[in-house]
């Protein structure tokens, strides 16, 4: 059985990743968050609730102990937390790492420009791509609540399409990323609704 490990679980793209886990596969799922008591679990049977911090090295090395892949969702001083990802996972000897940035890291949405409130995710972002992991960062356009539709999506390099993405869309090709060996690995993809 895969097992998956969720670092910031209480974020709203990760509660309801957790959701789409639980109501489409078999993984089993450690949900990793600074506050414990922020999460009810919703499946005691597959679902481990850790508290940790991601820049407590030891802790975070300890919560990826049997795991298959890790899926960040993270937010504040991204470039040190990615460090930290990295460095963990490594000593762990784990590989599969699935990433949330934001699209427009690159300056690559045409009459966009982001300036520096996504320096972290582009700091980030470039950690991880230096890095020997089989990641996919994803790039995804703004969060809404219309129903799960067909996505597009670009390289690195191309110009960004849309801008926004159902949420439950972004959930399901996360779920594909963590159950589907060898998807979009070592890429980094904007997502958005096509």
């Amino acid at each position: 059985m895969t097992k998956i490990l969720t670092l910031g679980a209480n974020g709203q793209l990760a509660r309801n990743t957790t959701k789409a886990f639980l109501e489409t596969t078999h993984v089993e799922l450690t949900l990793y968050l600074r506050r414990a008591s922020r999460l009810s679990n919703p499946a005691p049977d597959r679902v481990t609730i850790v508290e940790g911090d991601v820049n407590d090295n030891a802790l975070l090395r300890n919560a990826m102990r049997d795991q298959d892949v890790v899926y960040a969702n993270l937010a504040g001083d991204m470039a040190r937390e990615a460090t930290s990802i990295v460095a963990a996972m490594q000593s762990a000897g784990l590989k599969r790492l699935i990433f949330i940035s934001s699209m427009g890291i690159y300056g690559e949405v045409p009459g966009e420009t982001y300036r520096s409130v996504l320096d972290p995710y582009r700091d980030s972002a470039a950690i991880v791509e230096r890095s020997d992991l089989d990641y996919t960062i994803l790039r995804p356009g703004w969060f809404t609540r219309t129903p799960k539709s067909r996505i597009q999506i670009t390289q690195k390099g191309e110009p960004f399409h849309g801008h926004d993405i159902s949420i439950d869309s972004l959930s399901s090709l996360i779920v594909s990323l963590a159950t589907t060996s060898g998807l979009h690995v070592r890429e980094s993809i904007g997502v958005s609704d096509a």
